[in-house]
């Protein structure tokens, strides 16, 4: 095992092989975002729009790299779909009874993920149903839409080589409490290495104190790749369970011996089909049977549950996930959709001059070489201008 693992590290950024399936990935989950949301609509079921996006990426990675036939390849996290003020891992099953529809007004978010050869891509949106610049969302929907739109640009220009997980998180806190927000609570970011989901570094949103003791200041390297998660809450933040049912899950590196028979066929087909990525339970060939399996899994740590957690019932919450590489020259954003901020009117605004500063940065070193030029030459315009007057 160990000898596997330490191959997986040679396998970076560093190559051009390597670059190139993230950005496959990358595209492949950005068109299924694009195509389940010309799928939002007022009046569709949740559990429609989860089982499209799921299939969609199976679809979709089965068409590369077609003669690797041992590549693994697939869904890197199964589509969920939380609403309004419940925060993430809505993702219901065919099982369930009552099952959720859209409505107009609703602030939706779709979180889901693709891999290729275990380089995840993942991407999260949100939106608010019928806001557009015409008839823009105000009030609590907009601050959080806008809060979150904003801690994502700047976590791009901020997650760089030499930059620190405490940076972002302040940074992030007061550019959400700008618009009377606050980040999810302990909700976190990851670097990201071939096939592991959760390395050894990440950035902790609004830490308690418990949590705040445990995190590890780092910094951020060259040819590292990050999944960065931001979750902004009009309320105070605190994810709380409710009785809403658990069908996301991933794997652990427990060791148990199960006794169920249900169990161990559970446990046999998720690590055929799965790996280390979450999953869904829609995902196995009998969805009550997977149910049941999974019971014994979690009971012994073999699996770990990805909660659905909420806020109050009067409150909103929004995100955007994207998943960024840390490339010699710049950052390189491969999943994300572009966002209308005219379609989200508030009467809250940044305008803290520094926090401006770091949210209309650039990306790169040659948009910041362009930037500068482009300075330089307004500068000397400014200049002539102003000799030509003096003369």
């Amino acid at each position: 095992m160990a000898e596997i693992e330490e191959d997986e590290e040679m396998h970076t950024i560093a190559e051009d092989i390597v670059v190139t399936k993230y950005k496959m990935a990358g595209d492949l989950i950005n068109d299924v975002l694009k195509r389940l949301l010309e799928k939002c609509i007022s009046g569709a079921r949740i559990l429609d729009l989860c089982e499209l996006g799921d299939r969609l990426i199976q679809e979709e990675t089965a068409k590369v790299f077609k003669k690797e036939k041992e590549m693994k390849k697939g869904v890197a996290f199964p589509t969920c779909i939380s609403r309004n003020n419940c925060i993430c891992h809505f993702s219901p099953l065919r099982s369930d009874g009552c099952q959720p529809e859209l409505a107009d007004g609703d602030l939706v978010k779709i979180d889901l993920g693709a891999h290729i050869d275990g380089f995840a891509a993942c991407v999260a949106h949100s939106f608010v149903i019928g806001a557009s610049a015409a008839a823009p969302a105000t009030g609590r929907k907009a601050d959080a839409m806008l809060a979150a739109h904003y801690v994502a640009e700047a976590c791009m220009r901020l997650l760089k080589p030499g930059g620190t997980n405490t940076e972002v998180a302040d940074t992030a806190q007061k550019i959400a409490s700008a618009y009377k927000c606050t980040m999810v609570e302990n909700m976190q970011c990851h670097l990201a290495k071939q096939h592991v989901v959760e390395a050894d570094k990440s950035v902790v949103w609004n830490p308690d104190e418990t949590v705040k003791k445990a995190v590890e200041k780092c910094e951020f390297d060259v040819h590292e790749v990050w999944n960065v998660d931001v979750l902004v809450s009009t309320g105070d933040g605190k994810a709380k369970e409710r009785d809403t049912k658990t069908t996301v899950f991933r794997k652990k590196e427990t060791v148990y011996s199960l006794k169920m028979k249900a169990s161990r066929q559970f446990f046999s087909e998720m690590n055929a089909k799965f790996q280390a990525y979450p999953f869904s339970l829609r995902s196995f060939e009998d969805e009550n049977k997977a149910r049941m399996g999974v019971v014994e899994c979690v009971k012994h740590s073999l699996v770990e549950p990805l909660t659905v957690y909420w806020e109050k019932d009067a409150e909103f919450v929004a995100q955007f996930k994207f998943t960024l590489l840390l490339m010699p020259n710049g950052q390189m954003r491969i999943t994300g959709l572009p966002f209308d901020t005219a379609a989200y009117k508030s009467d809250n605004k940044i305008e803290d001059a520094e926090l401006l500063k770091v949210i209309t940065g650039a990306l790169n070193k040659k948009a910041q070489k362009k930037k500068a030029k482009k300075k330089a030459a307004g500068d000397l315009a400014s200049a002539v201008e102003s000799v030509k007057i003096s003369g």
